[in-house]
């Protein structure tokens, strides 16, 4: 336990020594550049800020790609800065290029942190729910390409005998003779005494 607490307080302080360094470094560019005052320690803050959003975005795993572009940026400028204070350029007499980078790294910065800010990530459906559409998807019955109408029934035709008919068609004409029209179903049924498929079976025979 000790040994692990001496390795994390050994990382943190060295990284709160090369922080401090970053910072310094990103102050005295920003003085030599024509920043005073408050100015100059807001660019160090800005620079790191950008970093540390930049780095957030790369560890989420969404928009890789606008994330490394923002972390390579953020990091050309706090490493510039270092390298520009080892003596490789005059802070005295600061060339008007490195003046402009100064003078524009708001804008940058601001766009930067905005867009990874406010850039909503992509959200993938949780695994049950999409195990749960499936499911769905599997079960419900696909519905027939034309819907399906079902034929009556078909009764089996009834057998009459000869004799019946015959006598039928002698009822048939009694009943022509006396009214003048030819004999209907319930009337041929209701003279023969006999069932109704029974009746419709024989006046199909008259």
């Amino acid at each position: 336990m000790r040994a692990h607490l001496a390795r994390v307080d050994a990382v943190l302080v060295q990284a709160l020594i090369a922080a401090a360094l970053s910072f310094a470094h990103l102050h005295d560019v920003a003085v030599a550049a024509g920043q005073d005052g408050w100015k100059a320690w807001a660019y160090p803050v800005s620079v790191d800020l950008l970093l540390v959003a930049a780095w957030r975005r790369l560890r989420s795993g969404h928009g890789k790609a606008a994330a490394w572009c923002w972390f390579v940026i953020a990091l050309a400028a706090s490493l510039g800065a270092n390298v520009a204070t080892a003596g490789l350029l005059d802070l005295g007499n600061v060339p008007a290029w490195l003046r402009i980078l100064v003078a524009g790294w708001p804008a940058v910065a601001f766009l930067g942190g905005t867009l990874l800010a406010h850039t909503a990530p992509k959200t993938d459906p949780a695994p049950g729910v999409i195990e749960d559409q499936e499911d769905e998807s599997e079960a419900a019955p696909e519905p027939p390409a034309h819907p399906v109408i079902e034929a009556p029934p078909q009764h089996p035709p009834v057998p009459v005998p000869s004799a019946l008919v015959a006598h039928a068609r002698k009822v048939a004409a009694e009943h022509h003779a006396r009214t003048g029209a030819p004999i209907d179903t319930p009337t041929l049924r209701a003279r023969l005494g006999v069932p109704a498929p029974m009746a419709e079976a024989i006046a199909a025979h008259l």
